[in-house]
């Protein structure tokens, strides 16, 4: 080190620190530049992302995209019944409405009283008091149901419901049911015979069922189920 604060042995020296980095800085260069065919290496599989790119594995999405078969549900007859067009069920008819079925129901009561009134009273008169009373109930809705059933089972339908154009179905859409299944399915009218209470809870029945069939999209009350899945249809 000289007098002037000058030392010529710190410039090599200090020009090997400051030219040192050169070096390695510019070898530090090719690693950045190894970094960047790294990093091209990478736009490839960016570019070759068809993994990514080819999410149509994603977006078509076969297994998702074909989840039709969930909505349609082929094996699912409840789920079909709103796919059929014009309301028709699988059976190929269409459900009979509430209020048609309603006047079925009331004309076929008309019918069944021509004959049944008159033996209720015929019966009343020749037994007398409680006993009376309620084997003559019994006998009158025996008349009832055995009505419907040879009705149902001879014709696939009654005389009020041919009048209406409507059909009854066995489970599974057969023309006619057998003599079970319709009794099953007109069985209800049984509370009637209760003494006392049979006119109520014959009333409360037939709402039961009335709100039933008004809300089954196949218009199948709580008796038709009750018989396995009948159907009532327009003819």
């Amino acid at each position: 080190m000289t007098s002037g604060g000058y030392d010529p042995n710190q410039y090599p020296q200090g020009g090997q620190p400051y030219g040192q980095p050169y070096p390695q800085g510019g070898q530090q260069y090719p690693q950045g530049g190894q970094q960047f065919p790294q990093g091209g290496q990478q736009f490839p599989q960016g570019g070759q992302q068809p993994q990514y790119g080819q999410q149509p594995q994603y977006g078509q999405q076969p297994q998702y995209g074909q989840q039709p078969q969930y909505g349609q549900q082929p094996q699912d007859p409840y789920g079909q019944y709103p796919q059929q067009p014009g309301g028709f069920n699988n059976y190929g008819g269409q459900p009979g409405d509430l209020g048609t079925r309603f006047g079925a129901r009331l004309l076929d009561g008309l019918i069944c009283g021509v004959v049944g009134i008159p033996v209720y009273f015929v019966l009343s008169l020749a037994m007398r008091g409680i006993v009376g009373t309620i084997l003559s109930m019994a006998v009158l809705y025996a008349l009832y149901t055995a009505y419907f059933v040879l009705m149902e089972t001879t014709q696939g339908t009654t005389l009020g419901k041919k009048i209406v154009g409507l059909k009854v179905l066995a489970p599974g859409g057969a023309a006619k049911i057998d003599p079970v299944t319709s009794l099953k399915r007109n069985l209800f009218v049984a509370v009637n015979i209760v003494y006392c209470l049979g006119n109520l809870a014959g009333l409360g029945m037939a709402i039961y069922i009335a709100v039933t069939i008004s809300q089954d999209p196949n218009k199948q009350g709580w008796h038709d189920k009750f018989a396995g899945g009948t159907q009532v249809v327009k003819a």
